[in-house]
């Protein structure tokens, strides 16, 4: 059993984390601003109400945790999505050191990754405008905040570029820096498979201080 620290456990992808990881028998604190929007009740899951952007809040959340997850994200539909993904995630990183924390999964984007050799899918034009400000902050907080980072044991997990509600499969496929398609063209997985992926990385760590991805 690991102690997790959840950062995001009410969000669409931080509840499927918070429920792979309880039916696998870890224990979660869930760091949420408001623990009534927690819908999970279980006699491993402690709700604790905190700031996702106080390092202190976070140090102080964070010890004893063998892992930090972070599924930090303020709202797709939030004007200052950008601004708060980049605000909020260097004090989750100074947090998680301070803590003696030494290994930081974070939910990435799919943004970052290659379409083709060297075009990301930010760049090729593909990912709607609505989307885009979140998109962009998560891909700099991999090309800024974590590539630089030597301390902690990071990785940043991008899903593929449709990550839907379905099914827990745990059929899937494991990538890296490419957008991991399907034989009709289509990057897809679940938020279940993902969330499956995500706690078999925190239980078998096979990445360090990169990125990966998963698809179908």
């Amino acid at each position: 059993m690991k102690n997790i620290l959840l950062i995001g456990a009410s969000g669409f992808v931080g509840s499927a984390i918070l429920k792979e990881a309880l039916e696998r028998g870890h224990s979660v604190t869930a760091l949420i601003r408001d623990p009534a929007k927690l819908t999970i009740r279980h006699p491993n899951l402690n709700a604790v109400s905190g700031n996702a952007s106080s390092a202190d809040e976070i140090t102080c959340t964070a010890k004893g945790m063998d892992v930090v997850i972070s599924a930090y994200n303020p709202g797709w539909k939030n004007p200052n999505i950008y601004q708060e993904i980049l605000a909020t995630y260097p004090a989750i990183i100074a947090g998680t050191k301070r803590a003696g924390v030494g290994r930081l999964l974070v939910v990435g984007g799919a943004g970052s990754l290659n379409v083709t050799p060297g075009r990301s899918l930010i760049e090729s034009g593909q990912i709607p405008a609505s989307l885009l400000p979140g998109v962009k902050g998560l891909a700099e907080v991999y090309s800024r905040l974590l590539i630089p980072e030597k301390e902690l044991d990071w990785v940043f997990f991008s899903p593929s570029a449709e990550l839907f509600s379905g099914e827990r499969t745990g059929n899937f496929r494991l990538g890296k820096d490419d957008l991991i398609v399907d034989g009709q063209g289509q990057s897809r997985i679940s938020v279940q498979d993902y969330a499956a992926a995500m706690i078999d990385e925190m239980e078998h760590p096979a990445h360090h201080r990169e990125r990966f991805t998963a698809g179908y």
